[in-house]
């Protein structure tokens, strides 16, 4: 087993991040470490992008990549269960949960196993909300959150991502769940499908460009993907909009933000 690694200072990682998550087919490892983050990926030999592929894909970032050889990996520790509130989130191979809503997601190459502080954070949120209507989750990735939505009993529930392999892994996903999703490729930087209740658990960048292209306000946003010395400059972009914060939770040095309209 081969171990890529791909070490950037913080400023730059979300960026970073973006880029690698189409080179992650069996997940990706995010390690914390001072002023950098390192993200890691594992594969057999032949199946990583080559180092001059992930260097570009870094774009203008500074990075430090480096392989080297591993144990083979059993990919079942990786990846364990996560409980919000009445949300189960787990991959087939762990038991549900007596009386939890079940969210049952393959690890695959859809980014989101719900192992990542945004998308537990984005639950939290979630979860104490009243169903009301449609909701739409705005880069959905694997389906988590849009199979969390309607497990709580939003309905319709609308998803779409601009990868195609998320599209169709969050369509089995929903399938698997036993759960009606609308699934299209949308890019979200030119905005998702309308909705009254809009997810959108992206990164600084993109929800900068979607604040900028927003042309139909929802009533209630919940954004993701924020280091904490990022929320105020996003704060700011939908205020415009007249989105304003309710609730806030925090974890892990990420934010998740409830934006209501005024």
């Amino acid at each position: 087993m081969i171990r890529l690694a791909v070490r950037v200072r913080r400023e730059h990682a979300e960026v970073v991040l973006l880029d690698l998550m189409a080179f992650a087919p069996g997940g990706l490892e995010e390690i914390e470490d001072g002023d950098f983050v390192e993200y890691v990926l594992y594969g057999a030999p032949g199946e990583l992008p080559e180092i001059g592929d992930v260097r570009a894909a870094a774009g203008d970032a500074v990075v430090d990549v480096s392989t080297s050889e591993v144990p083979d990996v059993d990919w079942h520790s990786f990846h364990v269960p996560i409980d919000v509130g009445p949300i189960r989130v787990r991959p087939p191979w762990h038991e549900p949960r007596d009386g939890a809503l079940d969210v049952v997601i393959e690890p695959g190459q859809g980014f989101g196993t719900g192992s990542h502080a945004t998308t537990r954070l984005t639950l939290e949120l979630l979860t104490e909300l009243e169903p009301e209507g449609a909701l739409a989750d705005w880069g959905c990735g694997s389906g988590i959150l849009a199979i969390a939505a309607a497990k709580l009993g939003w309905s319709p529930v609308l998803a779409c991502d601009i990868e195609p392999e998320s599209v169709a892994e969050a369509i089995e996903s929903a399938r698997v769940n036993e759960v009606e999703l609308e699934v299209t490729r949308c890019d979200v930087r030119a905005g998702g499908p309308p909705a009254p209740t809009v997810l959108a658990n992206l990164v600084r960048p993109l929800l900068l460009q979607v604040a900028q292209n927003l042309s139909t306000v929802p009533d209630r946003l919940i954004v993701s993907g924020l280091e904490l010395d990022e929320v105020d400059e996003v704060l700011a972009a939908f205020a415009r909009h007249g989105l304003t914060q309710r609730a806030r939770r925090e974890g892990g040095g990420w934010a998740a933000i409830e934006l209501v309209r005024t």
